[in-house]
C-alpha cells in the first residue's frame, strides 16, 4: 500500500511540475513580440482570407456562411409561424365540426339568404306602393270609406318565421312621413346659406 501512495504521490508530482512548466512556456512565448507578432498577423490572414472568399463567393453568386445562416433564421421563422398557423385551422374546424359541420353550416346560410331575398322583395313591393301617386280626390272618396276609420292604419310587412332566424315585421305608415336627422340638418344647413 505504501507503495502505491508513493507511485500516486510521485505522479501527481510530476504532473503538477510539467503543467508549471507548460504553463510557464506558454506564457513566455505569448509575451514574447516575434510569437504575439505572428500570431496577430495569421489571424489578420485568417480574416481577409475569409472576406476574399466572401468576395468570391458573391461574384459567382453563391451564399456565404453567413447568408445561409439568416436565410436558416428566417425559414425557423417561417417554419414557427406556419405551426401556429397549423393550430389556429385546427381550432376552427374543431369549431366547425362542434356545430354540426359544414353542412349544417351551408344549410343555415342558405336558409338566411332566403330570407334576406323574400324580405328584399317585400321591401320593394311596399316602397312601390309608396311611391305610387295619390289616386284623385273623387277616387280617393270610396277609398277612404272601406279604409278603417283609424288614422294610423299601418301597411304590415311579414317575413316568414323559420327556426334559423326567427320572425321579423316591417310596420310601414302610409301617410306618415317622418323626417329624419340628415334631412332636418340638410334643412338646416340650407336655410342658413339662404341668410348668408
Amino acid at each position: 500500500m505504501t507503495s502505491d501512495t508513493a507511485t500516486d504521490g510521485l505522479r501527481a508530482r510530476i504532473s503538477r511540475q510539467s503543467e508549471d512548466a507548460l504553463g510557464r512556456l506558454a506564457q513566455e512565448l505569448l509575451d514574447s513580440p516575434l510569437v504575439s507578432g505572428a500570431l496577430s498577423r495569421a489571424f489578420e490572414a485568417r480574416e481577409k482570407a475569409a472576406q476574399a472568399q466572401e468576395v468570391a463567393m458573391g461574384a459567382l453568386n453563391l451564399p456565404s456562411a453567413g447568408d445561409l445562416e439568416r436565410l436558416t433564421r428566417r425559414v425557423r421563422s417561417v417554419s414557427q409561424r406556419l405551426e401556429g398557423v397549423e393550430d389556429a385551422l385546427d381550432r376552427i374546424d374543431e369549431r366547425v365540426g362542434a356545430i354540426g359541420g359544414a353542412g349544417a353550416l351551408e344549410r343555415r346560410l342558405a336558409a338566411i339568404e332566403g330570407q334576406l331575398t323574400a324580405f328584399a322583395g317585400q321591401l320593394a313591393e311596399l316602397s312601390e306602393q309608396l311611391a305610387a301617386p295619390p289616386a284623385p280626390a273623387e277616387a280617393s272618396a270610396p277609398a277612404e270609406a272601406a279604409a278603417p276609420a283609424d288614422a294610423d292604419a299601418e301597411l304590415v310587412a311579414t317575413v316568414f318565421d323559420t327556426p334559423d332566424v326567427g320572425g321579423a315585421e316591417v310596420r310601414v305608415a302610409p301617410d306618415v312621413r317622418r323626417a329624419s336627422r340628415t334631412r332636418a340638418a340638410a334643412a338646416r344647413k340650407r336655410a342658413a346659406a339662404r341668410r348668408s
